[in-house]
């Protein structure tokens, strides 16, 4: 009689304690994951566009009202922003864009989470494809967003430098940053409803201390702060590789690119760690 080899689904025993084998079955586990997260990919972007009556225009909607209504703000003199390397309209849509893509990309592991709950609970498969479908998700959005942003080069006639090439790259790690913080939320998040209510609430204060319907300051504590985010280097550089080819900080991009990637995989680890107990909360 032929023994069929068994395979461990859940132990008592922390993975942590067997790094290299825990990283090649993260490895394993993602390359996996492919077929499942382009599976979840297209039902998610089905559903989000067949269940909405303006479709992709919701992508285009955002920064065109925030930008109209800082413009009329500004020529009004109600607010004083100061003066920005593109007209002011592009700039607010421009940035606008990435920063909606950033909380897209935030938001996505704990909304890929909270909806695959009840598939959690019944059937065995690499969690990452939740991750992975949600990344897609965030892209596929950004190509729409495309459209707007090809629409201001042309209309606002933006001249297009050759570190246009580049700024996807600051992009990538944009989104990377947002993934980070998102799947150190994920767990808790698929556990308590407080954390989604509560990253509402503090993406509409982070709006105000990232640069995008200002430029970033130079002076005062206001300053420091905006600089000392992390969204700010990676935003602003994104931008300006778009847009005038000159980087103002590269330091603290590369910093923030840094502490993105890094902080990505420590959350992916925690990620794999966490989510055993929480199937295991959710279940029960």
């Amino acid at each position: 009689m032929m023994l069929k080899k068994t395979r461990v689904v859940y132990s008592p025993k922390s993975e942590i304690r067997h790094p290299f084998r825990l990283f090649k079955e993260m490895v394993r586990d993602l390359l996996a994951s492919r077929e499942l997260a382009w599976r979840l990919l297209v039902r998610d972007i089905s559903a989000q566009y067949r269940q909405s009556l303006l479709g992709i225009f919701w992508a285009f909607i955002p920064p065109v009202i925030t930008a109209a209504g800082f413009t009329l703000a500004k020529s009004n003199g109600i607010v004083n922003i100061g003066n920005t390397e593109l007209p002011y309209a592009a700039y607010v849509m421009f940035s606008m864009s990435l920063w909606q893509t950033f909380v897209e990309a935030l938001n996505g592991p704990l909304q890929a989470v909270i909806s695959a709950k009840p598939m959690l609970s019944r059937i065995n498969f690499p969690r990452e494809a939740l991750i992975v479908a949600k990344l897609g998700e965030v892209f596929f959005n950004f190509g729409i967003k495309l459209i707007l942003i090809v629409g201001l080069f042309v209309w606002f006639k933006i001249p297009v430098t050759w570190s246009l090439i580049l700024a996807p790259i600051a992009l990538i790690h944009l989104v990377l940053l947002g993934t980070f913080i998102g799947l150190l939320l994920a767990p808790m998040g698929a556990l308590y409803q407080d954390f989604i209510k509560g990253l509402t609430l503090i993406t509409g204060l982070w709006l105000f201390l990232t640069p995008v319907v200002y430029p970033v300051p130079n002076n005062g504590v206001f300053g420091n702060i905006v600089k000392l985010n992390p969204v700010t280097p990676l935003l602003v550089t994104t931008r300006e590789l778009a847009t005038t080819g000159v980087i103002s900080d590269p330091k603290g991009f590369w910093i923030a690119s840094l502490v993105s990637i890094f902080g990505l995989l420590l959350a992916w680890i925690y990620y794999r760690l966490a989510m055993p107990f929480v199937v295991e909360r959710i279940s029960s």
